[in-house]
């Protein structure tokens, strides 16, 4: 259970360190996790509103308009009135939006240290365990973050 339990912090630390760590994906602009993360989610919804990336990024819109305003200002999204619904605000990638889009896509093809292909080898029964155990953690957290 130790070696367990340890293993699992040692992810957990790499996971945050990848997510606050900035790169540059193509561009000259340093983006952190969250940033290009959201870049995804628009080139994959493209025309989302800010209300439909947060639901879909889990967060506030709140959250979401202000990490907006800071890609907006890097010259990585634009927003435009729907045509479709003068009241609803959709967000686009921009040309340099676009590059980070695709060379974040790249780095995932490339950079995932075969992982793609170790998940292929596992049967069903060892797929199952490991995301009964994920929930299982992902509820630990949960509950810990509702304590605070």
């Amino acid at each position: 259970m130790e070696k367990i339990k340890q293993k699992l912090h040692s992810v957990l630390k790499l996971a945050q360190q990848m997510e606050t760590e900035p790169k540059k994906y193509g561009t000259d602009i340093m983006l952190t996790g969250v940033e290009i993360h959201l870049i995804e989610l628009v080139g994959d919804n493209e025309s989302s509103s800010v209300t439909d990336v947060a639901k879909l990024f889990g967060v506030t819109k709140g959250a979401v308009s202000q990490r907006f305003k800071k890609l907006e200002h890097k010259g990585l999204i634009k927003k435009n009135i729907d045509p479709a619904n003068a009241s609803r605000t959709v967000v686009t990638l921009t040309s340099k939006g676009k590059v980070a889009y695709f060379a974040h896509k790249h780095w995932h093809e490339t950079m995932d240290g075969g992982y793609t292909e170790y998940w292929k080898t596992l049967g069903p029964e060892k797929v199952a365990t490991i995301e009964e155990f994920l929930t299982k953690i992902e509820y630990f957290f949960q509950r810990m973050l509702a304590k605070e």
